[in-house]
């Protein structure tokens, strides 16, 4: 298959062009030339030398990735970054990435596979980012415990442990999902009534916030709340008649 066409397919999936105003990843292919053929691709939260290098083991011809290289712009190709992209040139590896289109994606998004993990219903677009959403929302059938949440999180992928403010009620029956880092829409958990945040990783004020606003906030862990994307995409490769590998690279975060 083509990589122009891997490419559009992955970009339409995913409305890449709808989060250019919001995000500041280079979302779609950051590494690769016009025309290629793809018949292996292989999928990673972070794109870095570790993962990189497994691509290259796997044989991949594309490497696709939710952290990418290119934020903003890349003023020179030195250091960190040349190390990096360096080995996808010699080795005729592409690079795809999609950062908030795969955070905010209703059913192929991390927040979405997290609802999925977690059995919600009722769900619906959360974590409002200007014309777009990066998260979601859902209830569960029967309100879950503090502890029994808490478990259901750890055993994500990556998960060392989840860390919890728990300052809401004591059965949980609304949630709201925003992976990674995703504190900053606690005030709109707060207004939506929910009982609890789930998000990866915490910040210093939002004990104080969580706690006056009595809402819990469970902190599973950056990576480990962000496999669901690329492995939906992995799935979706499959359908398109491409080989595809999973690399799994847990940062402890």
């Amino acid at each position: 298959m083509k990589l122009t066409d891997v490419v559009a397919r992955f970009d339409e999936q995913l409305a890449t062009d709808e989060f250019a105003d919001v995000d500041a990843s280079a979302n779609g292919l950051q590494v690769g030339p016009d025309e290629k053929t793809v018949e292996t691709v292989a999928f990673a939260v972070d794109a870095a030398e570790a993962t990189i290098e497994a691509a290259i083991e796997a044989d991949a011809d594309l490497l696709v990735t939710h952290h990418g290289l290119v934020w903003g712009g890349l003023d020179r190709l030195t250091g960190r970054d040349f190390d990096r992209i360096e080995p996808l040139i010699r080795e005729d590896v592409a690079l795809y990435v999609s950062h908030l289109p795969l955070d905010g994606h209703q059913e192929l998004g991390n927040a979405a596979g997290l609802a999925d993990h977690l059995g919600l219903s009722n769900r619906e677009p959360f974590g409002s980012l200007g014309p777009v959403h990066i998260g979601q929302s859902g209830s569960f059938e029967s309100p879950k415990t503090t502890d029994e949440l808490r478990d259901a999180l750890d055993e994500l992928d990556g998960n060392e442990g989840t860390q919890v403010f728990d300052f809401g009620p004591d059965e949980i029956s609304d949630v709201a999902i925003v992976t990674g880092s995703g504190v900053d829409w606690l005030d709109e958990a707060i207004d939506s009534g929910v009982d609890a945040l789930i998000t990866g990783e915490g910040k210093q004020k939002v004990y104080h916030e969580a706690r006056e606003a009595g809402i819990s906030v469970f902190l599973a862990g950056h990576y480990a709340t962000e496999t669901f994307g690329v492995r939906n995409l992995a799935e979706l490769a499959g359908k398109l008649g491409l080989e595809s590998a999973y690399i799994s690279h847990p940062t402890g975060l």
